[in-house]
């Protein structure tokens, strides 16, 4: 295949239709394909074609919603972005359950988010090299304000600077350690400014000290970034009810059902490989707030997995117990979240979705992600201890099979009644479709459409 160069400076139609000439084989289908998903608004798609370099055109995911959130005593509907079948319905039966209980109620527990500038000094005294930083410590706050003095005036910030030496692990390595409050910014940017303004400052104030030698000013700062592991930008989210009020039509009392729901909790606290499913549901529910509103939600995947490291061993990030005849299911996310900044005022869908939360700050978002998450597990862990998670679930990918076999609206209405009372598969779908359809079952995976093919 060949190469190219120059790709970023073609108009989208001729990226395009370079693409298909090479790669797909003058396919006209694909352009008009690739054209059909161009939103008909041309400012709109504009400012989509913008977001990201080499735009030919948008990849949508559905948008719901999962309604009857009670949050903190306030009502909510939650705007969901995803693409897996059972995860709005799995948030919504949450929300309803626990509307009759109560509710979520949320705490923030702390907003600092954290940068360093990374750099290598290989003098001897590291003593001499803290007396040094402690010596300018103040200029590092001084010769930022033309950076934070907005961020200041908003009530954030720079909130700690230390000097942290890592020379066991690597020679000569140390770090500038700030944290950060950022408001209502998920403050990436801002970040990152002050980082790299800080690494002028230590190059500069290193080179006037009397208290380092001419050779032990030779210093090398090697990257200034902020980190997406924010263990101190933490939410966390709680459900609570007597232990007679679960019982819920299960086949179960209460105390089992609470019981069997702790047990399962607590094998994922000790076993990472269900720790790994464990955690990847409870993300279901955070990531699809976090797409949804226009956050980095590769940045909260990233953070959310560390923080359920941070033992040395990776553990789920919920916890439930018994107490006092209470069941109680808890959620700790580390959440670095913004309202302003990046997509949420440019993606029309992100504004809509934070306009249906109220336009919420960033403390509010990321109760309200984290109360998504802890819904989510609970309907996860609710299903496996009673029912099993296959019936639910295969229930909401049905359409997702019928769907793909290209079945018409009334062969849909048949099969959906067909498996009212009847587990969900592939296999099964396949055949009652074949023969609702009066069709041969093929006797390999796949089937062919009303076409033919």
């Amino acid at each position: 295949m060949p190469s190219i160069k120059g790709f970023s400076k073609l108009s989208k139609e001729a990226k395009i239709e370079w693409i298909v000439a090479n790669y797909i084989g003058n396919d006209a289908e694909s352009i008009d394909f690739l054209k059909s998903y161009w939103n008909n608004d041309s400012n709109v798609q504009k400012l989509h074609d913008e977001f990201i370099e080499n735009t030919i055109s948008n990849f949508y995911l559905p948008f719901g919603i999962a309604p009857n959130f009670l949050i903190d005593g306030k009502m909510y509907c939650i705007p969901m972005a995803i693409e897996e079948s059972s995860v709005v319905a799995a948030a919504a039966k949450s929300a309803n359950f626990w509307l009759e209980r109560g509710g979520f109620h949320t705490q923030i527990i702390d907003v600092q988010k954290v940068g360093h500038v990374h750099f290598i000094w290989e003098g001897k005294s590291s003593e001499k090299l803290f007396a040094f930083f402690n010596s300018i410590k103040d200029k590092f706050y001084s010769h930022t304000e033309h950076i934070t003095k907005n961020m200041q005036l908003r009530g954030g910030g720079i909130l700690d600077i230390q000097l942290v030496d890592k020379t066991a692990l690597e020679p000569g390595y140390y770090q500038i350690h700030a944290t950060f409050d950022t408001c209502d910014s998920m403050g990436a940017n801002f970040i990152n400014s002050v980082l790299e303004e800080f690494a002028k400052i230590l190059k500069s104030e290193i080179e006037k000290t009397d208290l380092l030698t001419e050779e032990e000013k030779q210093v090398q700062v090697v990257m200034c970034i902020l980190s997406n592991y924010t263990p101190n930008c933490l939410v966390r989210a709680e459900v609570r009810a007597p232990l007679e009020s679960l019982a819920d039509g299960n086949e179960m009392s209460g105390l089992e059902f609470a019981e069997k729901f702790c047990r399962a909790v607590r094998i994922a606290e000790i076993e990472p490989y269900r720790a790994t499913t464990h955690n990847k549901g409870i993300m279901n529910g955070v990531d699809s707030v976090v797409i949804a509103t226009g956050n980095d939600f590769r940045a909260v995947e990233a953070s959310a997995h560390t923080y359920a490291s941070r033992s040395g061993q990776y553990r789920s990030l919920t916890h439930a117990e018994i107490k006092d005849g209470e069941f109680i299911f808890r959620l700790d996310i580390p959440l670095a979240l913004g309202t302003v900044g990046g997509l949420t005022g440019l993606h029309p869908m992100v504004k809509f979705a934070l306009k249906l939360l109220g336009n919420p700050n960033a403390n509010e978002l990321m109760k309200v992600a984290a109360v998504v998450g802890l819904a989510q597990n609970f309907s996860a862990l609710r299903s496996l201890v009673t029912s099993g998670i296959q019936k639910g679930h295969m229930k909401m990918h049905l359409l997702n099979i019928l769907n793909q076999l290209e079945a018409t609206d009334s062969e849909k209405v048949q099969i959906v009644e067909y498996f009212k009372d009847k587990i969900v598969s592939y296999s099964s779908t396949v055949e009652i479709f074949c023969k609702i359809r009066g069709i041969e079952v093929p006797a390999v995976s796949g089937i062919k459409n009303k076409e033919g093919h």
